[in-house]
């Protein structure tokens, strides 16, 4: 490909809500000549930021040979490229296969992280995903359908841990992912919180136990766009009390931090 000053910027939009945007996710989708939008989980308010001629694509309706077709010949021209994608790129944003057709034609790029869904649906049900004595760990996964899984990534598998689990791209499985998950590792009373369209005019929050959030999902008729998160993390009840963080705890020793002294020692 002919050496230009094109440039490709994959940006990671968010979850819906335009004030989640990073300010250089705004900066390059006002600067960009070319927009293509993810329409179908992208809002149209991000892309209002787009400058005066701009030319402006929705992607919902393109494959990717049409999607890098538009993206190489506006970049052959000189052409600042944005292509927005929800949420951040790296979690099921299948940009791998956009990056080899970036590569392979020698096409100056740069990936723009944004905030997941995951991290502004804990936002939302005010939980933070990581509790002492109750998970330190989280695993970000999605229900096989489709798409086959890996060896040992069943969700049967990854339940066995125990831990704070969100489950992407699964909200029409929903019966499946309890199944999955309460035959190994997570009993019928794990809470479970599903969010839907986080970030959206039409935001909901649904909240309940493996035993009875399958029901709960199937009476709000949610088919799409929907995050689960599975695990104590989700408890509502875990801010009446409960193990804390040592990271601000006054007994605790750090490197910018000395204990306080306790009954006149320390």
């Amino acid at each position: 490909m002919t050496d230009t000053t094109g440039k490709v910027y994959i940006v990671g939009a968010g979850p819906g809500d335009p004030e989640l945007l990073t300010l250089k996710a705004k900066r390059i989708i006002e600067s960009a000549d070319v927009i293509i939008f993810a329409d179908s989980l992208v809002p149209p308010e991000i892309v209002a930021f787009a400058k005066e001629g701009a030319q402006v694509v929705g992607s919902k309706e393109l494959n990717l040979d049409e999607i890098m077709d538009l993206e190489l010949s506006s970049v052959s021209e000189g052409k600042i490229v944005a292509r927005v994608q929800s949420g951040d790129p790296a979690i099921y944003g299948a940009i791998l296969e956009q990056m080899r057709i970036l590569e392979e034609n020698d096409v100056d790029f740069e990936i723009v992280p944004g905030v997941s869904a995951a991290f502004a649906a804990a936002a939302v049900l005010k939980s933070e995903l990581t509790v002492p004595e109750k998970a330190q760990t989280i695993i970000m996964t999605r229900m096989e359908g489709r798409v086959a899984m890996p060896e040992g990534e069943q969700l049967r598998d990854l339940a066995s841990h125990g831990c704070t689990m969100v489950i992407f791209l699964s909200i029409t499985r929903m019966t499946k992912v309890v199944r999955e998950l309460t035959s190994s590792g997570y009993t019928e009373d794990t809470p479970v919180a599903v969010v839907y369209r986080v970030g959206w005019s039409d935001e909901l929050v649904i909240r309940g136990t493996l035993k009875d959030i399958a029901a709960k999902v199937r009476a709000a008729k949610i088919t799409l766009q929907a995050l689960i998160i599975v695990g104590d993390a989700v408890d509502p009840g875990l801010d009446k009390g409960g193990a804390v963080s040592h990271l601000y705890s006054a007994d605790y020793t750090h490197r910018y931090r000395k204990a306080a002294s306790v009954n006149g020692k320390g």
